[in-house]
């Protein structure tokens, strides 16, 4: 039995197409996964899609079922929602999130796939890989009761950092963007929304996910004495210049790096289905909801691609929505 699916693939810099796939036979112990939605990261995909991924970065930057190597041609992405098809009995017609590309169909192992829980739709897990990352820089931060902190960078990940942190008793939270309609979304999300010039200062900690040299800049402007700020972003190509002179360190400031490649060493023993199980749990809140802020469907990505990387659809999370007879 010859099983057919369709996958977008980055063809070179900037242009992406849709190909033919034709899937192998399951093992006994693989699922076929038949998809539903699939979400675009804007930051690390656009980032993919224009072509900025260092070649020192190249290893790194793998995705877990990533087809092809950068700059391209590559298939890529990590945020797909399906059902189990085919595959041991206990998966059979559930509902699971795998962090697999852009394609209708696909054969992964059984232990690849996490099925959601019951009170998570599928159109909102599609943002579990996301919040995967938050959880794990909030393993890294180690954010404390009644904590002044700031999130410089309202895009998907910094979105998903404030929404986890609003869960906090006492503490502060403010969602920093230059974007004045990031100020419906921290509203939604429940915490405070500044423009850069107007955030509060004095923090604790600031989480920075902007992926600018003026955000992380701004970042160490708004800490405290012996403050942090956790670096989430990622530039890819880009050179970053600091202003490390001045009272950075009369301040005793730190600036610490967090990545969900690696399991925060401050949750060692928690392996990453742990991690992921528990990104999963934390979208049963349907404020999260807010982060999805478009939708197209799987065919039309060669065309939309393009106009996210540009920012003409100023997106967090675009959500692909795939047809039910693909």
């Amino acid at each position: 039995m010859k099983r057919a699916a369709r996958a977008f693939w980055l063809e070179s810099p900037g242009h992406g197409a849709v190909r033919d796939v034709t899937l192998p036979d399951p093992a006994d112990d693989e699922v076929v996964v038949r998809a539903l939605y699939s979400g675009v990261s804007r930051g690390t995909e656009t980032l993919v899609f224009r072509g900025g991924v260092p070649a020192s970065q190249h290893a790194v930057m793998r995705a877990p079922f990533q087809e092809g190597d950068f700059p391209a041609p590559v298939k890529y992405g990590y945020l797909s929602v399906g059902v189990v098809e085919e595959g041991p009995a206990e998966l059979l017609g559930r509902t699971v999130f795998c962090l697999y590309p852009h394609q209708t169909r696909y054969v992964v192992p059984a232990s690849a796939v996490t099925v959601l829980p019951s009170a998570v739709p599928a159109e909102r897990a599609v943002l579990a890989g996301t919040v995967e990352t938050a959880v794990n820089a909030l393993w890294d931060a180690a954010p404390l009761v009644g904590d002044r902190i700031a999130v410089v960078g309202g895009g998907m990940v910094g979105c998903s950092v404030a929404a986890l942190l609003a869960r906090f008793p006492g503490v502060r939270v403010q969602l920093v963007d230059a974007d004045p309609a990031r100020a419906a979304t921290a509203e939604a999300l429940g915490v405070g929304f500044a423009a850069p010039e107007e955030a509060s200062g004095g923090c604790d900690l600031v989480v920075h996910a902007s992926a600018t040299e003026q955000g992380l800049t701004r970042s160490l402007e708004l800490l405290a004495a012996e403050g942090t700020v956790l670096e989430l972003s990622w530039y890819g190509d880009r050179k970053v210049s600091l202003p490390l002179g001045e009272a950075f360190h009369s301040r005793r400031l730190v600036i610490r790096s967090s990545q969900v490649g690696t399991v925060s060493p401050a949750r060692a023993h928690r392996t990453y289905a742990d991690r992921l199980a528990l990104a999963l749990e934390l979208l049963a809140d349907p404020a999260l909801d807010a982060l999805i802020t478009g939708e197209s469907v799987f065919e039309e990505l060669p065309t939309v691609m393009p106009r996210l990387t540009s920012g003409e659809i100023p997106a967090l999370c675009h959500r692909v929505r795939y047809d039910k007879s693909a």
